[in-house]
């Protein structure tokens, strides 16, 4: 069952009669146990449908519904106990400590005084280790790299006891590294404490290798929906930029850019790797790989390299000159 859904929505932003629509047509659905990954350029709207969705803004048509209820029924408070949201703003508050941070998350089961009561001590508590942060606790914000800092914030989010938890642009600020980490976080969270997690994201990668589902905003604002298998099948990753020289590489799960090619040539080569690496090198000096050509290429190290009548190369650079030389097509 959805524990999220919207029904005939359209988001967009302005006031009174003077209201530009971005996303239209919106039938969604999230489910417990789930990560879904919402894609798209920036500008396409991806921000406007978290606000609507976690209810900071209303939609301009059709409606949210949440845990079976509509979204305009469903008081602050107890919103507060169904969405848990991560913004996408670098973290301030140095001064708190991560105990003291994650805490504030237990703001919607504590009373006015905000006391914690033994059982928030142990949410809280569970909640570091399940973003593997507890050995610091006592540890100030300020004193955290990026990477701590947003698994603080998803601490913070796991404290509120939410059956979803939304994410604007989670890893924006991160390294390879903890980007990487991050998102394995996120899908361990959706299974094993079967959470519905919504995220934006550019990080196409990754959000191909971990998403559940994904939610693409195409280039004409269509948002395609499915398994992250289907919706790849579907062509939709192509139709997310409308520059014909960003292309989406099914092999890679990632955009690359489409070079500019004066000629062809076919590589010989027994290593996968290697042959990838002087695919991309002659690629850069305008010698597609991709579609064959009269002049065959062997392959032996990334300073060795065999062509036809006897000659010989020992780096790029001296391969892309002969080839040139040849005038090849």
């Amino acid at each position: 069952m959805a524990i999220l859904t919207t029904h005939d929505m359209a988001v967009g932003y302005g006031q009174g009669n003077k209201r530009t629509i971005l996303l239209s047509d919106l039938n969604l659905s999230l489910e417990q146990g789930t990560l879904v990954a919402l894609l798209g350029k920036n500008g396409a709207g991806k921000s406007t449908l978290l606000r609507a969705l976690t209810c900071d803004s209303q939609p301009i048509n059709g409606s949210v519904e949440i845990d079976g209820k509509p979204s305009y029924e469903i008081s602050k408070r107890d919103l507060s106990r169904l969405i848990a949201l991560v913004a996408t703003e670098r973290i301030m508050g140095g001064a708190f400590t991560i105990r003291e941070l994650v805490a504030l998350g237990r703001q919607p089961h504590t009373g006015f005084l905000g006391r914690l009561s033994r059982h928030d001590d142990e949410v809280v508590r569970q909640s570091l280790e399940a973003v593997g942060i507890a050995h610091k606790a006592e540890q100030h914000v300020a004193q955290l790299s990026d990477g701590e800092r947003q698994k603080a914030m998803i601490a913070k989010a796991l404290a509120q006891e939410t059956p979803i938890i939304v994410l604007d642009e989670p890893t924006a600020f991160l390294d390879v590294a903890s980007r990487i980490e991050t998102m394995k976080l996120l899908h361990s969270l959706a299974r094993e404490q079967n959470k519905a997690v919504l995220l934006s994201s550019h990080d196409i990668s990754q959000s191909l290798l971990l998403a559940d589902e994904l939610w693409v905003i195409t280039q004409d604002r269509e948002v395609v929906t499915g398994s992250t298998e289907q919706v790849v099948m579907s062509g939709a990753m192509d139709r997310v930029f409308d520059n014909s020289s960003i292309l989406f590489n099914n092999d890679l799960c990632d955009y690359e850019s489409k070079l500019p090619t004066t000629a062809s040539v076919m590589l010989e080569c027994d290593n996968s790797k290697l042959e990838h690496c002087v695919a991309n090198a002659l690629l850069r000096n305008g010698i597609d790989t991709s579609h064959g050509g009269d002049v065959m290429v062997k392959v032996l190290s990334v300073n060795d390299f065999e062509l036809p009548d006897g000659k010989v190369a020992t780096s790029v650079k001296e391969l892309v000159k002969l080839l040139r030389d040849m005038a090849i097509k």
